[in-house]
């Protein structure tokens, strides 16, 4: 192992140090003040739209997972050069941990609701970083080869200075570590072993830092909270799913929760115990409210089928779901808060500060807008938004289902931009018709004859009137439409293709109950939700 690559290698070790002290440290300071979720918060917050459709058109679902692996490995890349910095010249290696803990104290304190004790995981994990990145250099110098020159400002064991460190400047040496004219090969081989194994102990003491932190942290999740709630009977229950609405060879009709897409900004789960739950409707009202977790169980609850879509779905894209959802009518609470004339947007607000802005008019329209509790019959999952979340058919999620709700401000458009606005997407955003094959999937192989072609379309509060399918350029072949819940829910359906030997295109559109049908014309899900049509390539043998 050379010096340079253990000088390195002590940099990342430190910098692993730092990350698990901090892990440590924000289980009292607060979960988003750990580096690592605070500077991906702010890259988050900060990324171009662009950038964020691309991370998710990659990474789907486990775009967070991407993001934080990422920002490891540019920490752990910049880590190792301070290391090998820090072999010549110590200043400039104190200089660049104190950039990182600098850094990560100030993405920390722009977390919502971070106080000043925000700062202090980020710092102190640093300075901790300088005394081990110094015994590590020391251990990595006295490891150096027969006949290899020590670097500048190293000691030999009598205390004599190297040659190299002759004529420089005080203070700009780096850490004192013993140089030997020749050393033996035992001792060298001595010193390496001493290297390894304490580059090894700070490894796992880093780990255990930072293992027992996320412990931790989720041993004081509101998991037990949620399993105690019981939720309550609704008033209205959902209609009873008919038979045949589901197709074989599509997607489950009711989407599992634990397949039921994420997609939000949240790199650590919020977790809202329900006894401290409280949701304030306020601003352009002449009825302010403040409503308790148990004030809300009390309020009449109805379940509703509802498909919930994300903006940022491609064509074909499986980044929507349909579930049972048991909430309380929205509309009724904003009759109560009595909105002002003029107050044409709902900005709801999360409990980790994320906002989106709903038309006043939609909530109180008579669809079934919901503060929801529970999905699929159980209360809320924490990534799902537990304690309590939005629920509005026919509009985009970044627009309408505010998860970890906490806030619901009555404003206007023209007075503020809710999260995603200033980052490029549109203020107001029903959703667009689409269709999705299932089955067969893109570079499926079948065989000739009878072959099954099946999805699912959805025109959410509008209701699908009509599935077509098309076989490579040849005339629309009109589908069979599977009943559905309501115009609220997707709609799947199927078509019996007799398909030919050869390699074939195959292709959809929907027609929804207004009469428009879905266009071809391919555009990317920004600003306001992709469109085009979903087709995929077979082969016929």
């Amino acid at each position: 192992m050379r010096t340079t690559i253990r000088a390195g290698l002590s940099g990342v070790a430190a910098a692993a140090v730092a990350l698990g002290v901090a892990e440590l440290l924000a289980v009292v300071a607060g979960a988003r003040s750990a580096p690592l979720i605070a500077v991906g918060g702010v890259v988050v917050d900060h990324v171009p739209p662009a950038v964020k459709d691309f991370g998710i058109s990659v990474f789907g679902v486990h775009d967070k997972t991407a993001l934080l692996t990422g920002t490891a490995i540019l920490l752990g890349l910049y880590a190792y050069g301070v290391g090998v910095l820090a072999r010549r010249w110590w200043p400039v290696a104190i200089g660049g941990i104190a950039v990182f803990g600098v850094l990560g104290a100030v993405a920390a304190l722009t977390r919502p609701g971070a106080g000043a004790g925000a700062a202090l995981p980020a710092l102190i994990g640093a300075a901790l970083a300088v005394p081990v990145l110094r015994h590590l250099l020391r251990r990595a110098a006295a490891a150096q080869p027969a006949g290899t020159p020590a670097p500048a400002g190293t000691v030999s064991p009598g205390g004599t200075v190297s040659s190299a460190q002759a004529g420089s400047a005080p203070g700009s040496a780096a850490p004192a570590v013993r140089e030997r004219s020749l050393p033996d090969v035992a001792y060298v081989e001595e010193s390496r072993r001493r290297f390894v194994r304490d580059l090894g102990i700070v490894a796992a003491v880093a780990a255990g830092g930072g293992i027992a932190g996320r412990w931790l942290s989720d041993r004081g999740a509101v998991t037990s909270a949620r399993g105690a709630v019981t939720l309550p009977a609704p008033i209205a229950a959902a209609p009873v799913v008919p038979a045949g609405a589901q197709v074989t060879g599509a997607v489950p009709y009711v989407t599992p929760n634990r397949d039921f897409y994420r997609i939000d900004t949240a790199l650590i789960t919020p977790q809202v115990d329900p006894s401290d739950w409280t949701l304030r409707i306020h601003g352009m009202v002449r009825n302010p409210i403040t409503i308790t977790w148990a004030e809300l169980l009390q309020r009449p609850m109805v379940e509703r089928y509802v498909t919930l879509a994300c903006v940022s779905n491609d064509v074909g894209g499986d980044l929507i779901g349909n579930a049972l959802w048991l909430g309380t009518p929205i509309k009724a609470l904003l009759d109560e808060a009595d909105p002002l004339p003029g107050a044409d947007q709902a900005v709801q607000r999360s409990v980790d500060g994320w906002t989106c802005g709903t038309p006043t008019a939609v909530l109180r329209d008579g669809r079934d807008a919901l503060l929801a509790v529970g999905m699929n019959g159980e209360p809320l999952p924490v990534p799902h938004g537990f304690p309590v979340r939005m629920i509005v058919p026919g509009l985009y999620g970044y627009v309408s289902a505010c998860k970890w709700i906490t806030e619901i401000e009555l404003t206007r458009f023209s007075d503020f931009d809710a999260y995603w606005v200033p980052r490029g997407w549109a203020a107001q955003a029903p959703i667009k018709t689409q269709s999705r094959i299932d089955t067969p999937r893109d570079g499926a192989t079948r065989h000739a004859g009878e072959v099954v072609v099946a999805g699912v379309a959805w025109a959410q509060h509008r209701g699908v009137a009509k599935v077509e399918v098309q076989v490579d350029d040849g005339p629309w072949a009109v589908a069979s439409l599977a009943p559905a819940v309501s115009d609220d829910t997707w709609r799947e359906w199927k078509h019996s293709w007799t398909a030919t030997p050869g390699k074939h295109v195959l292709r959809v559109r929907a027609t929804d109950l207004d009469g428009y049908t879905q266009t071809s014309e391919q555009a990317y899900p920004a600003p306001d939700g992709a469109t085009g049509w979903h087709e995929v390539t077979v082969s016929v043998g």
